[in-house]
C-alpha cells in the first residue's frame, strides 16, 4: 500500500510538471503553475515563507517524501532506478554515506550565489535540472508530434491542431540537458539515488530534518531472516540488514523496502521514543498487527496528498510566397534584455534558478537562455523570432522563484525595459533608397516618429527618429524591421526596470 500511494502521487506529480514545461498551448499553468510554486528551491528564492515551513513541517512528521514525491528529478530517478531493476534484481547494496560530499554542495551553492555565480546555482538545483531537460529535450518532440497531427488534421480541413516553430533556443544549454540525462541514467541505473544522496543540495538540506521525523520505517528483529532483500531493494542504499538499521537521513520512504521483505519484518509508523538508526529501534515497537499497517497507510497517504494539493514552422520567412528572407542575426546588446517584472539584471541573478519554465511558456518566442557563460542558463530577450508584446504577461505568471515578479499588463504596457537605437548604414531608406517606416508604424507607445534625413531636402528619405522616455524596449520596431540580416533599429537593455 505505501508503494503504491507513493507511485500514484508521484506519478500524478511528474506527469503535471512535465506538461507545465512540454505546453504549447498555453493553458497549462492555469492549472499546474502550484507544482512549480511548491518546489523547495524556487520557494526559497522566492522567499515563500508559506511553502518552505509546510515542506520543513512534512518532512519531520513523514520523512523525505518530498524527494520521491515532489521532486520532478528525483522522480526521475526512480524511472532509471525501475529500469535497472528491470534489467537485474535485487541489485542495490548498503553503504555508508559520504558526508563530506554531501555538505559540500550546499556550501558551495550558497557560495557560489553569494558570488554571483548563478550558472553554478542553476546545475545544482534539481528542480531547474529537470526544468532544462523538460524544455530543451522533451518540448521539442511534443511540438513535433503536435506538428505531426496538425499535418493530419489539415489533409481532413480540420483546424483542431495548429502547427508551432521547433527551434533550437542555446546549443550549450541543450548539451547540459542531455550530459544530466546521461549522468542521471547512469547513476539511476547502477546506484538508485547516488545522485540524490550524495549531490542534491536539496537532498541534504531535508536530511537534517528526516533524522527526526515522527514516521519512519523500522524493523522487527523477532521477524527479520536476514534474507537481505531490504538491503538488495533500498534504491537508496540506507538500510543495513546485518544490524537492522535505516540511515533516515538518506530514506525517502519509498515503500520498495516494505514490499520486498517476504517475512512482516519492516512497517512505515510512529517512532516511539529515543530515535536511533541501529536495531534498537525495533525493540521500542510492538509488532505490526494488520490494524496497526492500515493506519499507518492511511497516515502516509493523508501526507502525500496534503503535499500534492498544498498551493493549489516557420523555418524561412517568405516575401508573398516567392522570395526567401535571410534570417536575422542578434545584435551583440552592451546590457542583456531582461523581462518586464524581473525589476533588474541583478535581481535575475539572485533568484533565478535556470529552470527554463519562463522560456518554455513563452508565446513569442523572445525568451531563450543567455549565451554568458556566468549566466549561461538565465533568461534573456532578443527579438529576431519575435517581440514581447504589451498585452502578454505570461513568463511573470509562471516564474516560481520570485526572479520575475507578477506584473499587471497596464503596468508592463509602461515598463521600460531598454530602448531603441537607430543604425544608420543598416536602414533600407538609405541604403535601397526606398521609403519603410516600418518601425514606426508598429510602435505600440508612438515613440518612433519618421522626420527627413536632410530637413531642407523634402525630397530625402524619411528615416526613423527615437523618442527615448516613450520607449519601453518591446522589440517590436527590431523584429519587424525589414533589413537584413541585422536590423536597422535595436534595443539596447537597462539595469534597472522603470515604469514611465
Amino acid at each position: 500500500m505505501l508503494r503504491k500511494i507513493r507511485i500514484t502521487l508521484a506519478a500524478v506529480m511528474f506527469i503535471g510538471i512535465t506538461l507545465l514545461f512540454v505546453d504549447i498551448t498555453g493553458t497549462a499553468h492555469q492549472w499546474l503553475s502550484w507544482m512549480a510554486q511548491v518546489q523547495f528551491l524556487p520557494a526559497v528564492m522566492a522567499l515563500n515563507a508559506a511553502v518552505i515551513i509546510a515542506l520543513v513541517l512534512l518532512t519531520l512528521l513523514f520523512g523525505r517524501i518530498y524527494c520521491s514525491v515532489v521532486c520532478p528529478l528525483g522522480i526521475m530517478q526512480d524511472l532509471f532506478g525501475w529500469l535497472g531493476k528491470k534489467a537485474k534484481k535485487n541489485r542495490y547494496t548498503y553503504s555508508k554515506a559520504l558526508s563530506w560530499l554531501r555538505y559540500t554542495m550546499p556550501a558551495v551553492m550558497v557560495a557560489a550565489w553569494a558570488a554571483g555565480l548563478g550558472a553554478v546555482v542553476q546545475l545544482l538545483a534539481p528542480y531547474s535540472a529537470f526544468g532544462r531537460i523538460a524544455t530543451m529535450l522533451l518540448q521539442p518532440v511534443w511540438a513535433w508530434g503536435n506538428n505531426v497531427l496538425a499535418a493530419i488534421a489539415e489533409h481532413y480541413d480540420s483546424y483542431a491542431f495548429y502547427t508551432v516553430d521547433v527551434w533550437l533556443r542555446s546549443l550549450p544549454v541543450l548539451i547540459v540537458a542531455v550530459v544530466t540525462v546521461v549522468v542521471l541514467a547512469v547513476l539511476a541505473w547502477r546506484g538508485g539515488r547516488t545522485y540524490c544522496n550524495t549531490v542534491c543540495p536539496v537532498g541534504t538540506v531535508l536530511s537534517l530534518a528526516s533524522r527526526f521525523s515522527l514516521m519512519k520505517i523500522r524493523f522487527d528483529e523477532s521477524k527479520c531472516k536476514n534474507c537481505s532483500l531490504c538491503t538488495k531493494n533500498c534504491k537508496a542504499s540506507c538500510i543495513d540488514f546485518k544490524t537492522h538499521s535505516v540511515d533516515y537521513s538518506r530514506c525517502v520512504v519509498c515503500g520498495d523496502c516494505i514490499e520486498a521483505c517476504r517475512h512482516g519484518a519492516l512497517a512505515y509508523g510512529l517512532a516511539l521514543g529515543k530515535s536511533r538508526e541501529t536495531s534498537q529501534d525495533s525493540q521500542d515497537s510492538p509488532t505490526s498487527s494488520p490494524a496497526d499497517t492500515s493506519r499507518r497507510s492511511f497516515l502516509l497517504a493523508s501526507a502525500l496528498m496534503t503535499t500534492a494539493a498544498m498551493a493549489q514552422q516557420k523555418d524561412k520567412m517568405m516575401d508573398g510566397g516567392l522570395a526567401e528572407i535571410e534570417d536575422k542575426v542578434a545584435p551583440e546588446r552592451q546590457t542583456p534584455l531582461t523581462p518586464p517584472g524581473s525589476l533588474s539584471a541583478s535581481n535575475m541573478e539572485k533568484r533565478c534558478t535556470g529552470c527554463q519554465l519562463c522560456v518554455s511558456e513563452c508565446p513569442n518566442q523572445v525568451l531563450r537562455p543567455s549565451g554568458s557563460l556566468l549566466n549561461m542558463m538565465m533568461p534573456v530577450m532578443s527579438y529576431e523570432r519575435g517581440y514581447c508584446r504589451p498585452e502578454c504577461n505570461r513568463c511573470s505568471e509562471v516564474c516560481p522563484a520570485g526572479a520575475i515578479q507578477p506584473i499587471a499588463r497596464e503596468v508592463k504596457a509602461s515598463t521600460q525595459i531598454g530602448h531603441a537605437v537607430w543604425i544608420k548604414k543598416n536602414c533600407i531608406p538609405l541604403t535601397d533608397g526606398v521609403s519603410c517606416g516600418n518601425c514606426a508604424r508598429h510602435c505600440p507607445t508612438g515613440a518612433i516618429e519618421m522626420v527627413l534625413a536632410d530637413p531642407d531636402d523634402e525630397q530625402s528619405p524619411e528615416i526613423p527618429v527615437v523618442n527615448e522616455a516613450r520607449c519601453i524596449g518591446c522589440g517590436a520596431c527590431e523584429n519587424l524591421c525589414p533589413a537584413r540580416p541585422f536590423s536597422a533599429i535595436y534595443v539596447e537593455g537597462h539595469e534597472v526596470h522603470k515604469e514611465i
